[in-house]
């Protein structure tokens, strides 16, 4: 009896089992076709459940701690190598002759930048998300003063003397002149929008600041990015060089001599439609060139071949005799040397009409590069020695330095940081990210119209079926998890859908990534990508006076007058805290006679100040322009009853509005939940 009790458990428990999984399997199938937007993605549920899991445990058990050197520099005794490890907030210090990791230096918050001074003394590393640069005694080889700086610091120089430090400040947009003396910034200078990179001419009367967004120009405009130059001896302003059609100017270097300036830069065709891949129109990747004699040229010419393209150039060295540059090409895994006596030729045998022309002649690199040199996976800062035997290459996303010969002009060492050896799937997809070997002819990579997970600034004609309509303004990556859907108009559920299908229908116009792929690069764009600290307007997380009255409007009710503002008037019905969005769709009279009768997505609002212009189409210059030039019918929130103060107030506030603390809130997916009970 108890025997064929057993059974009947036994037969029961197998039958339960049957009911549950049949119409269980039924369902996960449906729950993973509407995610990904695919009828045959693999039910793994590894996929979401842990590889984009925000929870702190499983993101720990999921992820390492990788090193990510970003920029470099030797020591002009040539000693040592410094690698600025940006994902761990390292300096790390190499010696050069054994190849060996001597030490790793704590520094601030996502280093960008390390300068080394004439006697090899003393490094100075640009903390960008801490707002300082650490001065770090290289006999010690620890960190003994600390310099602050305008918002978001990157690219350094030294003046000819050493008596000042110059720091190019991101988010600020501007250059502080630090007084090594009283260790104080005694000036800050407008520069270009964005700047990173910055360089002194070898005669030290000029300093040259790039930018990498462009001016702000309404969409059908050509882009203009400025080129600060700056006198080392007055330290002022001398003028903007404006670039045309160009951006993403990351570094720039002088000749040993002084007479050319050389930089990296971006030609894109965001004018013509995404369609228009195929025709090698929508991304360009080449150098530009400033001339100091004459009418002080300034020319542009491609690293694009015909049927090969080298995505986001970011760093630029030239060699101590002048005769080789080296560009490292960060999406193709590649370092492109050139010929710089080549370049003199062109420049003294074209004439400005013809060069003009030549600078979208994907030709034109077979009369330059030399010799085309693959390394390691995103080589992005580049340091050259003393006496220019040995070019090193920060390759990013392998946590190692490539060590090339610059005679014989190929890889001969790798220098190990020291990083996790494990390649998680969010690693995995980072690699993904910044690679362009899924594109039409790695023309570019999702890191091209994203830089540092962000985004570009400019506007897009994506249409497909109408051109010249639905014009959109790139939106940033930076935690974007939960805060779906995706895209201006909310059709992408997931991101899944929006990097898979979408990406190769409408952007690559190839194959879309494999299944194993797109898990990774999701994995990496939902847990990977993190906001900057809201160092210029909310530094310590207590707002002003300012911005206290704008909040009060922001959360208002009624108006200035006391009448009810309607509920779907109000800024905190579709922003609210703490992500400053409701996740749905909505008509806030901003469409323009190009645009389909849709309704747009609201948009979370961290970080805001970091993302003009604004608008789905990118036609508001400011936060102010939102409501003085496109929000006259109150349907974007009710305004037309506030002064021109009060809008000054809510600006300010909306300016300070940073990503909320993990640890307050978890699961994004409970935040959205109780949105939808209230």
């Amino acid at each position: 009896m108890k025997k064929r009790n057993k059974y009947i458990i036994l037969g029961l428990i197998i039958l339960l089992g049957l009911i549950i999984l049949i119409p269980g399997k039924k369902m996960a199938r449906e729950h993973v076709n509407y995610i990904t937007a695919e009828t045959d993605h693999p039910l793994n549920c590894t996929s979401c459940h842990l590889s984009i899991s925000q929870n702190k445990f499983i993101y720990n058990m999921m992820n390492e701690d990788y090193l990510s050197p970003y920029k470099i520099a030797v020591s002009p005794d040539g000693k040592r190598l410094f690698a600025v490890a940006q994902d761990n907030d390292e300096l790390v210090v190499v010696n050069t002759e054994d190849k060996k990791v001597q030490q790793k230096i704590k520094v601030g918050t996502h280093p960008h930048s390390v300068i080394v001074n004439k006697n090899s003394s003393m490094a100075y590393v640009s903390n960008q998300w801490s707002d300082n640069v650490f001065v770090i005694d290289l006999q010690s080889l620890k960190v003994i003063d600390t310099l602050k700086t305008g918002n978001g610091p990157a690219g350094l120089s030294l003046s000819a003397d050493e008596k000042y430090l110059y720091v190019v400040n991101t988010f600020g947009s501007n250059l502080s002149v630090i007084d090594l003396a009283t260790k104080k910034e005694i000036k800050r200078l407008a520069t270009g929008n964005d700047p990173t990179g910055t360089a002194l001419s070898p005669d030290g009367k000029n300093l040259l600041v790039t930018s990498r967004r462009p001016n702000f120009t309404h969409y059908g405009e050509p882009l203009v990015s400025d080129m600060t130059l700056i006198d080392n001896k007055t330290q002022k302003l001398k003028k903007h060089l404006g670039i045309e059609s160009a951006y993403m100017m990351e570094n720039v270097s002088f000749t040993p001599s002084g007479d050319l300036a050389m930089m990296t830069l971006i030609r894109p065709k965001n004018l013509v439609t995404t369609v228009q891949v195929e025709g090698g129109w929508m991304m360009n990747h080449g150098i530009g060139i400033i001339e100091k004699e004459g009418e002080g040229r300034i020319v542009q010419l491609l690293l694009d071949e015909p049927n090969s393209y080298y995505a986001d150039p970011f760093d630029i060295v030239i060699s101590p005799d002048g005769k080789k540059a080296f560009v490292s090409s960060s999406a193709v895994n590649t370092i492109s040397v050139i010929s710089i006596d080549s370049i003199r030729t062109i420049l003294k045998n074209t004439s400005t009409e013809r060069l003009k022309i030549l600078s979208n002649n994907l030709g034109i690199s077979s009369k330059f590069v030399i010799k085309r040199i693959t390394t390691g996976a995103s080589p992005k800062g580049l340091a050259i020695s003393k006496d220019g035997k040995w070019l090193y290459v920060a390759e990013q996303l392998e946590d190692k330095i490539a060590v090339i010969d610059t005679e014989g002009l190929e890889v001969i060492d790798s220098i190990d940081l020291g990083g996790p050896t494990r390649i998680t799937v969010a690693r995995r997809g980072h690699r993904i990210f910044n690679s362009a070997r899924g594109t039409f002819q790695n023309q570019y990579a999702c890191y091209t119209c994203h830089p540092d997970n962000h985004e570009d600034g400019l506007v897009y004609n994506m249409a497909g079926k109408d051109m010249g309509r639905n014009m959109t303004n790139t939106l940033s990556l930076r935690e974007i998890s939960g805060t779906d859907p995706f895209k201006w108009n909310g059709k992408n559920q997931s991101v899944y859908k929006q990097d898979g299908m979408r990406f190769s229908t409408v952007l690559t116009r190839t194959e879309q990534f494999s299944y194993e792929d797109l898990d990774a690069l999701v994995s990496f764009i939902m847990t990977g990508i993190k906001q900057p600290p809201n160092l210029m307007y909310n530094p310590e997380g207590k707002l002003t006076e300012s911005q206290l009255r704008g909040k009060k409007i922001f959360d208002r009710s009624l108006d200035n007058n006391g009448n009810e503002i309607p509920v779907n008037n109000r800024c905190i019905t579709c922003h609210p805290a703490p992500y400053y969005s409701d996740f749905q769709m909505s008509d806030v009279g901003t469409l323009a006679e190009t645009d389909d009768p849709i309704l747009f997505d609201t948009p979370h609002l961290m970080n805001l100040y970091l993302s003009a212009p604004y608008l789905h189409d990118g036609k508001a210059k400011t936060l102010e322009e939102i409501w003085t030039v496109y929000g006259g019918d109150d349907k974007h929130g009710f305004v037309s009853d506030l002064t021109k103060m009060d809008l000054n107030d809510l600006v300010d506030y909306l300016k300070s509005l940073r990503s909320p603390e993990y640890d307050k809130i978890e699961n994004k997916d409970q935040h959205k939940a109780s949105l939808k009970s209230d």
